[in-house]
């Protein structure tokens, strides 16, 4: 396993987050997804299934070589552009003084959200994305290394930009939905235990698995519901899409109204958290 990449690579992205002075990996990708639907782009399963062979076959050509000839230290530099826990950490940090920035954390309509909803949005975007932008991210880099890590992003940035179920990518964006599906399963219910951890509501794992499976994503729901009840607070409910209310289950048995204060608490894993990464990689590393 590549304890020692992933400690430098989850030290870097704590300390420096994201490196405005290159393009950033995830958006490469992106732009190799836009430019293959552009010109290759077909209501079909089998198209959507070469958009993922082929960006995945990228990847790997690009990223084994450099795993294979670059130091340590620099593998451990290039993987912190996988990890996003600095910038999910700030972002949603930031919605406590600009409630508005909410809007570029979430799919769901916005313009009228309350402040409860808008606080409830955040700690579901913190918990969600804990398990997206960190815990699988540093999951696959420490089994399977760099390859590993941005085979993981590139499966990751397909499902954010074809994986939806709507007319245009019901078909085309089925394969990447899955595969994020399968690669998402382990990551994410490692999350939810890790925040009943940390938070000391290990007896919750109960209640944790029995609200996640209410989720229609077979990962999301486990991370958020145990931030509800690690929280004591009821997460989720009828939400707005694209000017649709969609309904919902609750998660957690708590609080309906959603606080800052709330959502401080939320943020308040983060450091709990990187105490405990830290101390296991290093321990790994260097005991």
């Amino acid at each position: 396993m590549f304890f020692d990449i992933a400690l430098i690579a989850y030290v870097t992205d704590r300390i420096f987050g994201e490196f405005k002075f290159i393009r950033h990996p995830v958006i490469l990708m992106g732009d190799f997804i836009t430019a293959f639907q552009n010109r290759f782009y077909r209501d079909s399963i089998l198209r959507g299934f070469w958009l993922v062979f082929w960006l995945l076959a990228a990847v790997l050509a690009l990223v084994t070589p450099i795993s294979l000839i670059v130091n340590p230290w620099i593998l451990g530099i290039i993987a912190s552009t996988g990890i996003a826990g600095k910038m999910l950490y700030m972002s949603v940090k930031e919605v406590l003084s600009d409630p508005l920035s909410i809007r570029y954390l979430v799919s769901r309509d916005t313009e009228n959200l309350s402040e409860s909803d808008i606080h409830k949005a955040a700690i579901e975007t913190y918990a969600e994305n804990l398990s997206d932008g960190v815990i699988a991210p540093l999951f696959y880099l420490l089994v399977f290394g760099l390859v590993g890590l941005f085979l993981y992003k590139a499966v990751n940035t397909l499902d954010s930009m074809v994986g939806y179920r709507n007319e245009k990518y019901e078909k085309f964006g089925k394969v990447s939905a899955r595969l994020d599906d399968i690669a998402n399963f382990l990551p994410s219910r490692i999350t939810a235990i890790l925040i009943l951890v940390l938070f000391g509501k290990l007896d919750q794992i109960t209640q944790t698995w029995r609200y996640g499976a209410l989720h229609e994503s077979p990962n999301a729901g486990y991370p958020i519901s145990a931030m509800a009840l690690s929280l004591g607070l009821s997460l989720g409910g009828a939400t707005s899409y694209f000017g649709k209310v969609k309904e919902k289950p609750y998660f957690g048995e708590g609080a309906m109204e959603i606080t800052a204060l709330d959502v401080r608490r939320a943020l308040a894993l983060q450091w709990k958290l990187d105490t405990l990464v830290i101390l296991l990689l290093a321990a790994r590393v260097y005991v």
